[in-house]
């Protein structure tokens, strides 16, 4: 059977880390990724399913949000000695190699968002499978509607800050949740690289996940068989069984709309 065709998102320059660790994330499931960017765009009538990728902040004007001066102390989440021998192997090159394919986080990549403004429309008209990654959860959430917390430093603040490839936080869950049935239902360790949070839901959408902060950390449709977004970088997480089930899911449910297309 042939390999569902995943497109998955990112910029035209930089991004290359993150394309090559999702490229690797889906192969894994068993899907083909084709990577999509504002100079190199794709039709999604040619794909079954839709990773959005992470990046550089949405542009605030999409959705009108000023930022936030709430100020909340919380504990960071202490990292077991079988994480910490892992992150000196594994995590040094994952951040050596974000370094020297290195991607602009802050100043808006207004190109990028009508790529995937249209494109996250396109799918959700279609009825596509959609898994947004962090930045890409936070458009989709502004996509159908919702808001965004510009800056978490004008949210709340950690000590010490938490931002690493590291599985360094632990979400909990929604019961009866897509992604808990994905992942499982016991709290999910997750790596933090954002700045941004969702703010107010988009139409149709629910909170999946939470921080102990009370910050969401995933979101999926009410309706849809799997529109997920995640605030986290599973694909920085391919040793972790729970984190790769993410792009199973997708590639599973894009495989079964492909076949489903072609039976009609």
């Amino acid at each position: 059977m042939a390999r569902p065709r995943i497109g998955v998102t990112g910029p035209d320059r930089g991004g290359v880390a993150a394309w090559i660790m999702t490229w690797w994330a889906i192969r894994w499931a068993g899907g083909k990724a084709v990577h999509i960017t504002p100079g190199r765009p794709r039709s999604l009538q040619e794909l079954d399913g839709l990773v959005v990728g992470g990046g550089a902040d949405v542009d605030p004007g999409l959705y009108g949000q000023d930022p936030l001066s709430l100020i909340r102390e919380i504990d960071a989440t202490e990292t077991g000695w079988r994480q910490r021998i892992l992150g000196f192997v594994l995590y040094p090159l994952l951040w050596l190699l974000r370094r020297v394919l290195y991607t602009k986080l802050h100043g808006g990549d207004a190109d990028r968002d009508r790529l995937e403004q249209a494109l996250i429309r396109e799918a959700l008209d279609r009825g596509l499978p959609i898994l947004g990654i962090c930045r890409g959860m936070q458009l989709l959430n502004v996509v159908c509607g919702g808001t965004l917390h510009q800056n978490l430093e004008g949210f709340y603040r950690e000590h010490p800050q938490v931002r690493s490839v590291l599985p360094r936080k632990v979400v909990t869950l929604t019961e009866g949740s897509r992604i808990a049935a994905l992942t499982g239902t016991n709290p999910l360790p997750v790596n933090a690289l954002h700045n941004q949070a969702v703010a107010e839901l988009g139409q149709d959408l629910v909170v999946a996940a939470r921080e102990a902060s009370g910050v969401v950390q995933a979101i999926e449709s009410r309706n849809a068989p799997l529109i997920l977004g995640v605030q986290w970088h599973p694909e920085y997480l391919p040793q972790k069984a729970r984190h790769r089930r993410l792009f199973q899911g997708l590639v599973d449910s894009s495989r079964d709309l492909s076949v489903r297309a072609r039976s009609q």
